[in-house]
């Protein structure tokens, strides 16, 4: 064990870990409530004489802190309620969790607008009180409504579209909804809707085209209006190549995307689609003064993130043609069909591209196998930055989680922590991996001996030293130790 004296680097991160800790003493979570240090605000075990302790330290970062906490009772939420700083009420307003109507009631008529807006989100309020802020004063939170309250009665979702703030009218009918399913205006207002710029790109997918507003549309200087054109089922035939040739990439994608594209166009805009994302390097050789060199290389790469992203519904309902497909969004989508025949499962699940090899597992379960499990997750690579990877959907058995931990690659070793019965020799060796990921992990381990899990808490990482603080076998005596070095 460390000397009693010896202070951890990353001293700040371990009481932060360790103010969380489950195991935490109840003496110890109120000496950090006393020094009002650390989440502790956060614990769902805090107990009403530890809440009142913590809103009467007035500490701002508490309070805030306790706002948040998702296990507060709903006494003190009433009471926080009546918090003089705005800030604290938006927090708790912010929280997806669902409180007493007389608390939705009196947050409803906060004097602060970011309050009713967080408000105005939630899935959890009562549709009565959610009406009312149809009529609220304050143009955001009557956006915020219009964007995340879908299935608003037809007068709400009539005021919200005819709303004399175009950004109102514009989250009314608007090409994204923060929440599916997503509203149709009702028919009688769609001619209005489409002759303002604010809903045009919207309500385009409601309408029924004729050759002289496609032709219109095609030509709009909203490069909204016209990606909406583009993939809009009655699009007259002549105006396929017309979008396809779109200065904007986005647009030109509409075409790409739909059924009836001939292939030689659709390998014509597929071309136009860079392979490889813009580098931040690119991006800062990129010439603002230029705007239309400028716009067209961000639309590019607007293309391409949604190139990698799209699904296509007409490919997953008949997916057999596609599954050999040169696009990868093709083969995505055929493989997420449930009852594709033998073969093509797979085929596709030994795809050269990380993307469809994964929609495949989840879409054939019944068909993996351990091995396939962690080709499938050696070889994934997310479009984007997530914390679920496929083993957590297949789970690998405990022999191949022992042979990971010896793998080559990092993001490998980092599942042999999942054994819960993990021999003590291979957690020492995890305990001291070169990648601080592999060791953070690793600090979570039920079964992590006393002495290394201590000696986590020295780790160089902050990262690392926070977990292993917040491990609920840290010895007590540990604990104590920590508070004293931050004099608490």
């Amino acid at each position: 064990m460390p000397d009693a004296e010896q202070v951890p680097p990353q001293l700040r991160s371990v009481v932060e870990g360790l103010a969380g800790n489950p195991a935490l003493p109840a003496g110890m979570v109120r000496r950090f409530i006393r020094k009002g240090m650390g989440d502790v605000a956060m614990r769902p075990d805090l107990t009403e004489d530890m809440i009142a302790a913590i809103i009467a330290t007035n500490d701002h970062r508490l309070t805030h802190t306790l706002a948040c906490n998702p296990a507060l009772p709903h006494a003190f939420r009433m009471q926080l309620a009546e918090h003089p700083e705005a800030a604290i009420r938006r927090a708790l307003a912010s929280r997806s969790v669902e409180f007493p109507r007389e608390l939705y009631e009196r947050l409803a008529g906060d004097e602060d607008p970011k309050v009713r807006e967080y408000l105005a989100r939630s899935e959890h309020v009562p549709e009565d009180l959610l009406a009312r802020f149809a009529e609220d004063p304050h143009p955001a939170v009557r956006a915020k409504l219009a964007q995340w309250f879908t299935q608003a009665p037809e007068p709400v979702r009539r005021r919200l579209l005819t709303d004399p703030d175009e950004q109102v009218r514009q989250a009314a009918c608007s090409t994204y909804y923060a929440r599916t399913p997503h509203p149709v205006p009702p028919a009688d207002l769609i001619p209005a809707l489409l002759s303002d710029p604010a809903t045009r790109a919207g309500v385009i997918r409601h309408c029924v085209l004729d050759a002289d507003t496609a032709d219109r549309l095609a030509a709009d200087p909203d490069e909204q209006v016209r990606r909406q054109i583009a993939g809009h089922p009655d699009l007259p035939g002549r105006l396929r190549a017309v979008l396809a040739a779109d200065p904007d990439t986005t647009v030109a994608l509409g075409i790409f995307a739909r059924k009836d594209t001939p292939e030689a166009l659709r390998a014509e805009i597929h071309a136009r689609i860079p392979s490889e994302p813009l580098s931040v390097a690119q991006f800062e050789d990129l010439d603002e003064d230029d705007d239309a060199a400028f716009e067209r290389r961000i639309s590019d790469e607007m293309a391409r993130i949604e190139f990698w992203s799209m699904s296509l519904p007409w490919v997953t309902a008949d997916p057999l043609p596609h599954v050999d497909s040169p696009y990868a969004c093709f083969r995505v989508s055929a493989a997420m069909c449930d009852d594709l025949p033998e073969a093509e499962v797979t085929r596709l699940l030994n795809d050269a591209e990380s993307s469809v090899r994964t929609e495949m597992a989840l879409h054939a379960r019944d068909r993996i196998d351990p091995a396939t499990a962690e080709r499938i997750d050696r070889g994934y690579r997310p479009l984007k930055r997530m914390d679920w990877r496929p083993a957590d959907d297949f789970p690998l058995p405990p022999e191949a989680l022992r042979r990971l931990a010896a793998d080559p690659e990092p993001r490998m070793r980092k599942l042999a922590p999942r054994d819960p019965d993990l021999p003590e020799g291979l957690l020492r060796q995890l305990a001291a991996d070169p990648h601080e990921a592999v060791r953070a992990v690793t600090a979570t381990h039920v079964r992590l001996p006393a002495d290394v899990l201590v000696g986590l808490l020295d780790d160089p990482s902050a990262w690392v030293a926070k977990t292993a603080a917040g491990n609920p076998n840290l010895p007590v005596a540990q604990m104590d130790r920590l508070l004293a070095l931050t004099d608490l």
